[in-house]
């Protein structure tokens, strides 16, 4: 395996130690043991400055937006504005049109499943995902398969879990209408060759959406020079808050989309006659927002900014490494998701002893991970298993803590024989 993206062969030590004291959570303790966080494919922590963020939009700033004229609706405006700049010039976007409010990725994607999908997919037509989706990006297209008639096509992945790009190009035809696809697999950490797949669709004229929750994290983003038409992430798991994220869209198809809710900022005038719809971005963006969450959001992005890149990613490609080998040595373990680029994530499988009893008694240790399908069962019934135990990292791990994960995991051995 090997990282995502190029990595200079000298980069400046990596002070992870600095970085820790910024994540007030990671210094407590779990069952009487230092915490070990390595669910950050779940959740990422968040460091002060957002959590200090949030405090003081409440204590100093909490008003409504877009609506107020006093002080206090105008400053909160003002940052929850600012903050959609930075996330603008974050994934390079052209312009603030494209950069919409949502809750999550999850949210993102069934915005342009019902909106695009309901506006310009009829009976017959083909959308195409991969083997490797999480449920957010099958179920919202199942719906509208069911709503409009359209059929879903899958890309089938191969047992390393790298997508069959051979055969998501037999599938392409003059039916498919959408190719909506993961960045990088969240139960697998494979990274996708999406620009491959974005230029192929392309040249049939099918627009294509990013699924980029466990990109986000891990790569910089440029959605420009991706190409794609839908880019979709969620703020928790950059190192912001939950229940707010981003879907960025091409103007020029945001501007043809209907909107997706009624009510609040989506409007620009309303009569019992007619309503006319406000201009992008806030044509999708109804009723009051999280605030808060979007002013914390463009925080979290100011932190990322503040990271040199090239030693983030050399970290992370450096503890996925010996994550790999170190669990590796552990006898009957078996690792799911072998591909050759891949991103943070190390997803492992025992034959006789299921991922929650593995999750249990990692957490008795101290160590904080996922079990179960991770909201992706096709994958898992893609490689015959009911679930797997998946660690997955974050800049702020360290390679202690990879070794307390396998001490933790030869425990497990030992209760279960």
């Amino acid at each position: 395996m090997k990282a995502a993206t190029e990595i200079p062969s000298q980069v400046r030590a990596f002070d992870v130690a600095a970085i820790r004291r910024e994540f007030p959570i990671l210094a407590q303790s779990v069952h009487g043991k230092a915490l070990v966080y390595l669910d950050n494919g779940a959740t990422s922590q968040k460091p002060q400055s957002v959590i200090a963020a949030i405090e003081h939009y409440y204590a100093k700033e909490n008003s409504n937006i877009h609506r107020g004229v006093h002080s206090l609706s105008e400053q909160a405006t003002a940052a929850y504005e600012k903050a959609r700049g930075k996330v603008r010039a974050f994934v390079n976007a052209r312009s603030d049109k494209e950069i919409i409010y949502v809750r999550g990725t999850t949210e993102a994607i069934n915005l342009v499943a019902q909106s695009y999908g309901r506006g310009f997919l009829k009976a017959g037509d083909e959308i195409i995902v991969s083997a490797m989706e999480h449920h957010s990006n099958i179920v919202p297209w199942q719906m509208l398969c069911e709503q409009v008639g359209a059929r879903l096509r899958v890309i089938p992945i191969s047992h390393d879990g790298e997508l069959v790009v051979e055969e998501f190009r037999r599938l392409l035809n003059n039916r498919t209408r959408f190719v909506s696809i993961t960045h990088v697999s969240n139960a697998l950490g494979t990274v996708v060759p999406v620009k491959e797949v974005i230029a192929a669709a392309h040249d049939r004229g099918v627009p294509v959406m990013l699924d980029g929750a466990q990109a986000v994290p891990h790569l910089k983003i440029d959605v420009q020079d991706l190409g794609c038409d839908f880019y979709a992430f969620s703020g928790h798991k950059m190192f912001g808050p939950t229940g707010v994220g981003i879907l960025y869209g091409r103007a020029e198809l945001l501007e043809k989309m209907p909107p997706w809710q009624g009510g609040g900022d989506m409007i620009s005038l309303v009569t019992f006659e007619k309503t006319h719809y406000n201009v992008l971005p806030y044509k999708f963006e109804a009723g009051t927002p999280h605030i808060a969450g979007g002013i914390a959001l463009g925080v979290a992005i100011d932190y990322l900014n503040g990271l040199d890149w090239p030693q983030v990613m050399a970290h992370e490609h450096e503890l996925l490494e010996y994550a790999t080998e170190t669990l590796l040595e552990i006898p009957g373990l078996k690792i799911i998701g072998t591909a050759k680029e891949k991103a943070g994530v190390l997803s492992f499988v025992f034959d006789h002893i299921h991922a929650h009893d593995v999750g249990t008694i990692l957490d008795q240790e101290g160590v904080a991970v996922r079990a179960g399908h991770h909201c992706a069962m096709p994958v898992m019934q893609r490689f015959g298993v009911p679930a797997t135990t998946r660690a997955s990292f974050a800049f702020y791990n360290t390679k202690e803590e990879i070794d307390v994960l396998a001490r933790a995991v030869k425990r497990v051995l030992k209760v279960f024989g």
